[in-house]
């Protein structure tokens, strides 16, 4: 399985960054999105930074990797506070994988 880790930019040059994120320090790419202030999240892949993240999705995406680590050690089986958006209603699919309403 392969996921993007969201990491805030420490330091950026023109088309690299050095990005940390949970105690861990990465050089990233920033070629596929470019130029990025200090202080910017974007979810690195691979060595790259994919797209550039608000605190908001960085901090969403975070949680449901700190969900998927319990669910796979079974440390903790209480993981709802961690998906706060979702709990209490039912899941949607997005726009792109409806089926188009028939008239």
């Amino acid at each position: 399985m392969c996921i993007g880790t969201p990491m805030q930019i420490v330091e950026s040059s023109d088309f690299s960054a050095r990005c940390a994120a949970d105690g861990t320090e990465a050089q990233v790419d920033l070629s596929l999105v470019g130029p990025q202030e200090k202080g910017t999240w974007v979810l690195v892949f691979l060595g790259s930074a994919r797209e550039v993240l608000t605190a908001e999705d960085a901090q969403r995406i975070r949680d449901a990797h700190t969900a998927l680590r319990a669910a796979m050690t079974g440390s903790n089986p209480n993981i709802d506070h961690l998906f706060a958006d979702l709990v209490n209603r039912e899941p949607e699919l997005p726009p792109s994988l409806m089926t188009p309403e028939k008239t």
